[in-house]
């Protein structure tokens, strides 16, 4: 988003004539100035989400703080008078240089400085924000030479909003799914240099000293190229300090941050910076996640897995010979491609996901519950590319076994799916005898969280049975079954697990004086009390 300082008072006279070479150029560099200041604002807010959580909270206050630092851009631009051509070009390779760097500096301070990362991002936010303010103005100054206030204030905030509306679609669409966050920052910076490159031939004659100009666009263009051009050497660096392991798989899609690591104890996933399982014991998590309600269940013939992209719950599954299909509606397209194709990652869940039985879905799981079922494809020999819906038929029929399998609640996005509504939703997807199981994060660390989910589920008409398994990964961790009739221990498990037994499955639904239950509210979608309880808790652990 961009704002503009206008000049005072309006000029009288003739109606502007059509605009010169210079006015065009200028108007096109508001186009580019506009888009770049936006996606500095953007790729700051995204990163804040990665690493802080809380997306909301996020982007609100760093759109609140960027918007205040291009307020004071706009006011400082007054005591700007002479040479304004020189100012300008200064203010686009001081923004080229900053604005382009900061998904790196970030990136960076979060890897090696974590402590400092918030005062890193506000003070850049800050930073870019005042320089991006000043442009405008400064513009508007040069070109009031030559418009008249009235047509130049409209053709100005034109190109300003058209610039603003490229990025905004093509950041979320086209830049980070193809170049990353960090490239994309240098990239932007490099049209920003390229404005000032343009200003300096525009304006050669007015400025003072053009060639030490000159060496100025040059250095800085070069700073940046150098910089795309080990974007990944930058991103691998940070990563590898950040995760400890070296990082073997790393991709951007337009949803989160997908990062796989291999070291002595195997493989790990993060998404968002955030650990979703070790294949040192992820048999553990995904074992206590699946089999308590399919093997009570009996014969389990269509089930649904929403989320657990990574295959894992579905490796699980079909054990079950009874098992006629699988539906995996995981949101990010990127996350089934990557445990589809990638040799290693199929591995992990056993070629999982090019079973025949198995139909992936690639929508939001919430619009799915719904009705609003979107692309879909199957698993067999493509699996992850999506078809349209309309060439497969929704299919209504009700599931016996739903395993939900989320990230834990840690922003409003997340948090809509751990809500009554999506638990009503929920209910009539399932069939009467069915079961649904919840992963909902830690009964110790997290207590009051846990409960939540099981009061919410409560809250939707069905039955909540808790559960808790130990996965050293993550320490305990809980599990809620919801269901219309009540869960029965099952007397057989099936052959070849590493963790659960018939013996040992009757302690995972006891739980200790510090774990036990205690009063919570309902998390509706119009308080989202979850996602509030979620963050005081674990920002407890992790502050």
């Amino acid at each position: 988003m961009t704002t503009s300082a206008f000049p005072p008072g309006e000029v009288t006279g003739p109606p502007a004539a059509p605009p010169g070479p210079v006015e065009v150029a200028l108007l096109a560099s508001v186009f580019v100035v506009a888009a770049c200041g936006l996606l500095y604002e953007l790729a700051a807010g995204t990163l804040a989400s990665y690493v802080l959580g809380n997306s909301v909270l996020q982007f609100s206050t760093i759109i609140g703080t960027y918007l205040f630092a291009m307020g004071i851009g706009s006011w400082l631009s007054r005591y700007f008078e002479r040479q304004l051509p020189a100012h300008f070009l200064r203010v686009e390779l001081l923004v080229a240089l900053i604005g382009g760097f900061l998904p790196v500096l970030l990136f960076l301070a979060h890897a090696w400085a974590p402590g400092a990362f918030r005062l890193v991002l506000y003070g850049l936010v800050l930073l870019v924000g005042t320089l991006v303010g000043l442009e405008i103005p400064l513009v508007m100054r040069i070109l009031k030479r030559h418009v008249v206030l009235r047509d130049l204030v409209s053709q100005v905030l034109t190109f300003d909003y058209l610039g603003a509306l490229a990025v905004s679609i093509a950041f979320p669409l086209v830049l980070v799914p193809r170049l990353g966050l960090v490239r994309t920052g240098l990239l932007f910076g490099l049209l920003n240099a390229a404005v000032a490159l343009w200003a300096l031939w525009l304006f050669r004659h007015e400025l003072r000293r053009p060639l030490a100009h000159l060496a100025a666009c040059v250095a800085v263009m070069g700073t940046l190229a150098g910089g795309f051009a080990v974007a990944e050497r930058i991103t691998s660096l940070a990563e590898d300090q950040l995760y400890q392991d070296q990082a073997v798989v790393t991709h951007s899609s337009p949803i989160q941050r997908i990062v796989v690591t291999q070291g002595r104890e195997g493989h790990r996933l993060f998404l968002n910076g955030n650990l979703q399982f070790a294949e040192k014991d992820e048999y553990r998590y995904h074992e206590a996640l699946v089999h308590p309600v399919m093997a009570a269940h009996g014969g389990p013939r269509r089930v649904a897995v929403l989320g657990g992209g990574d295959g894992m719950a579905v490796r699980e599954i079909l054990r079950y010979p009874s098992v006629e299909s699988v539906t995996l509606v995981e949101l990010d397209p990127a996350m089934t491609r990557l445990f589809a194709e990638n040799p290693a990652l199929a591995r992990l869940n056993g070629g999982a996901l090019a079973s025949p039985r198995l139909r992936i879905v690639n929508t939001d799981a919430f619009q799915w519950l719904a009705g609003g079922e979107a692309a879909s494809a199957p698993a067999a020999g493509n699996a992850g590319q999506a078809a349209p819906a309309a060439a497969r038929p929704a299919d209504d029929a009700p599931f016996d076994v739903i395993v939900v399998d989320f990230p834990d609640p840690t922003n409003f996005h997340i948090g809509k799916l751990y809500t009554q509504t999506f638990y009503a939703l929920l209910d009539q997807r399932l069939a009467a005898g069915g079961y649904a199981v919840i992963q909902s994060t830690s009964p110790l660390i997290a207590r009051q969280s846990f409960w939540t989910v099981a009061t919410t589920v409560e809250a939707a008409g069905l039955r909540a049975t808790a559960y808790h398994a130990h996965v050293p990964s993550f320490g305990e961790w809980g599990f809620i079954i919801a269901s219309r009739r009540p869960w029965r221990l099952p007397s057989t498990l099936p052959e070849g697990l590493r963790f659960l037994t018939p013996e040992t499955l009757p302690a995972m639904f006891s739980f200790p004086a510090d774990m036990a239950r205690v009063p919570t509210p309902v998390n509706r979608l119009s308080n989202q009390v979850l996602v509030h309880t979620y963050e005081r808790e674990w920002g407890k652990v992790h502050p």
